[in-house]
């Protein structure tokens, strides 16, 4: 088994290869940072938020939705009664978070939209090179 004895080699300055102009790569036009750090947090976070009020939609969406036909007989004037009754409550209740879950994912897609700019411009630069 090969063992280290701790020894550093160093390389003279006559040993060390010259670089030509040849070797030397320039890079005409540098791809532009795309935003500073905090920004892309903040867009992060804006996708964040909108996964989130989606998500919440989409729960009191089928809320809503499983009371829907209760609501119909309701405005078609039906009598409803016992448990019926009170899963109308609880649907009307339902429309409220709806209208708020909605607000809340409309604010959300608005705030996120600088997103979808910073993902054209990353997919731009990848089928640029």
């Amino acid at each position: 088994m090969a063992r280290s004895n701790g020894v550093i080699s160093e390389t003279s300055v006559e040993e060390l290869p010259t670089v030509s102009d040849k070797d030397t790569i320039t890079v005409e036009n540098p791809p532009e940072p795309v935003e500073d750090a905090q920004d892309i947090d903040d867009i992060l976070n804006s996708l964040k938020t909108l996964l989130s009020s989606l998500e919440k939609l989409q729960k009191v969406r089928q809320e809503v939705g499983d009371i829907k036909p209760l609501i119909g007989r309701m405005l078609d004037g039906e009598l409803v009664a016992g448990e019926e009754l009170e899963q109308l409550k609880a649907g009307v209740s339902s429309l409220s978070r709806l209208v708020r879950a909605y607000n809340d994912h409309q604010v959300a897609l608005a705030k996120a939209q600088p997103a979808r700019d910073l993902l054209d411009q990353v997919l731009k630069e990848r089928k640029a090179n």
